[in-house]
């Protein structure tokens, strides 16, 4: 799977902005999505994943309620809507797959496909 995130920038504090990761390679309907990100200095944190239908999601306490991850079978893609933004939210954001199905997945290890990642800056 070849996996390709965007949607990164810079945003002020409570701002809102959504990163889009598309797939290739591997029928997209198969893995599970998920986001992580990794600050400088830093060691690299799941954010969200969902499940291969979309229908089971799972957030680290830290984005919960704040940020919204989705997906669209028929195009590939997996969204990450982050609302509400703050400082600590700045960092690198990578999108990955898993050919594990059963959910929760998120710890690294689960994943086995990353993208290049795209990099969100919060000012305050």
């Amino acid at each position: 799977v070849q996996l390709q995130a965007s949607g990164g920038g810079l945003v002020q504090a409570g701002g809102s902005l959504r990163l889009s990761c598309t797939a290739s390679g591997r029928p997209f309907s198969n893995v599970v999505m998920g986001w992580f990100r990794q600050a400088a200095g830093r060691e690299r944190e799941f954010v969200a994943a969902t499940s291969r239908s979309g229908g089971t999601t799972v957030y680290a306490d830290s984005v919960k309620g704040r940020f919204t991850i989705s997906r669209d079978n028929g195009k590939n893609t997996v969204h990450l809507q982050m609302n509400s933004l703050k400082p600590e939210d700045a960092a690198v954001h990578f999108c990955a797959a898993s050919q594990r199905f059963v959910m929760p997945r998120t710890s690294l290890n689960d994943f086995d496909y990353w993208g290049q990642g795209t990099l969100v800056t919060v000012s305050s």
